[in-house]
């Protein structure tokens, strides 16, 4: 499994303890860090794994939203660019097992791709 965690969310942080206690092999990938920010390939895989749109997966409380995005009419791709350059913009935590993925809120969603 992958988990996409943001150390600084409880929610992330919650889903990635329940994967240590339950011993669930993992990887995390700190996706909000400079150096290990998502392309868009990547980003593909993980909306095709989570079966969204890229809207689906914005944050659209979050302020930048708001004030950057809301009131422009983007398409799929501009969508996945924006959450690229302003990662935190993306709802989290996300865990991938093979080729299907959910945000994990509540932590106990991550059950279901086992």
């Amino acid at each position: 499994m992958k988990i996409y965690h943001n150390p600084r969310c409880q929610k992330s942080r919650e889903a990635l303890l329940m994967l240590e206690q339950e011993g669930i092999t993992h990887e995390v990938r700190l996706y909000m860090k400079d150096q290990e920010s998502m392309n868009v390939v990547e980003f593909e895989g993980v909306l095709e794994a989570l079966d969204l749109d890229a809207l689906d997966l914005v944050r659209v409380n979050e302020a930048l939203w708001k004030e950057e995005y809301k009131d422009l009419e983007l398409d799929e791709d501009e969508i996945i660019l924006a959450m690229i350059e302003n990662p935190r913009l993306m709802q989290r935590p996300i865990v991938i097992n093979g080729q299907k993925g959910i945000i994990a809120r509540p932590a106990d969603e991550i059950k279901t791709l086992l």
